[in-house]
């Protein structure tokens, strides 16, 4: 029988392989099998945000499942478009993932003029987590409950600042629909990313801001930080006593954020498979759903075709909360 160059060179690499006791997975990889190298999930926020933080969460849970490490790249500002524009022209080989959030895919499309992404470029894989935001003030604000700060910020027109993670964010979206609700005026203080925004809150230079829980929970733990209400439909485990938006009078202020896998649009299905197997894995382990509680959120599994469909519902309706609250492009 002859050996061609090609099957000589595989069957040469599969042998060194199994001679160094690397086993199968470095054989697989002289075949071509994906993957055969690093995971890169770029991440569109500054480090320290719930984005951040879930990146974080999945790439190290995800790297043994799949066998090769996944390297987190940070590439925050412009919205979430510096990352997104990245992700897109990146090829579509399953090799550089998106870890999204879900104020950046739905309500930042509403706000562009030129737009540098369509959601056809990106094929969902999984969603990971899902955590609905928090109000968190200073601790030295006079204020202890959502009806106290209402009161203050009549009492104080224009004097509150808010801090967001960009203009257009669902943090900035929140503090405008509170601003509705309230019939209150505050004034927004976007930064590129949580993170940044978080060590003001804690300095000083800024009053409040709205998130999800987990870059605050420390802080509130120690002490440093108040928060006065979740803005989802249910109290948060991590935070029994604090009470929801609705039980606080103001059930219009409902927001709860999304964190999911997305690849470029031609990756194909067979790695998409792979991928979303794999995330299903480590979002159903038990070790995955305690840290994310313990967080503040909520380990959140959802299948590309579910995924595909929030996305859907999730753009039409948060296009009438832009438009109300008059929130427009940088």
């Amino acid at each position: 029988m002859t050996t061609t160059r090609k099957q000589f060179t595989t069957l040469t690499l599969g042998a060194i392989a199994l001679g160094l006791g690397l086993g199968p997975s470095a054989s697989a990889w002289a075949q071509g099998a994906y993957p055969a190298k690093p995971v890169v999930m770029v991440v569109p926020t500054a480090t320290g945000g719930t984005t951040d933080l879930s990146a974080r969460m999945l790439a190290q849970a995800l790297g043994p499942v799949l066998g090769q490490s996944v390297v987190v790249d940070n590439k925050g500002g412009g919205n979430g478009n510096i990352a997104a524009s990245a992700v897109k022209r990146a090829e579509a080989d399953g090799y550089t993932l998106l870890m999204q959030y879900s104020g950046y895919h739905v309500i930042s499309p509403h706000l562009t003029r030129q737009k540098q992404w369509d959601q056809s470029d990106f094929q969902p894989v999984a969603n990971v987590i899902s955590a609905p935001q928090i109000i968190v003030v200073r601790n030295d604000l006079p204020v202890k409950t959502l009806a106290e700060l209402i009161a203050y910020a009549k009492a104080h027109p224009g004097k509150l600042n808010y801090a967001s993670s960009g203009n257009g964010s669902l943090q900035h979206v929140t503090g405008a629909m509170l601003e509705q609700q309230g019939r209150i005026k505050m004034v927004h203080v976007p930064y590129k990313g949580t993170g940044p925004a978080l060590q003001d809150l804690l300095g000083g230079q800024v009053d409040l801001t709205f998130g999800t829980a987990p870059p605050f929970m420390p802080h509130i733990t120690a002490g440093k930080l108040r928060v006065l209400a979740v803005t989802g439909k249910e109290r948060l485990a991590s935070l029994p006593d604090v009470p929801t938006t609705a039980e606080a009078g103001y059930p219009g202020v409902n927001a709860t954020s999304w964190f999911a896998v997305f690849v470029p649009t031609a990756t194909p299905k067979p790695v998409v498979d792979k991928l979303t197997a794999d995330i299903r894995t480590v979002v159903h382990s038990a070790a995955f759903k305690q840290k994310a509680q313990e967080q503040g959120a909520t380990a959140d599994y959802q299948t590309p075709q579910q995924l595909g469909d929030k996305v859907k519902a999730d753009l039409a309706g948060w296009a009438d909360v832009v438009r109300s609250s008059k929130i427009e492009a940088e």
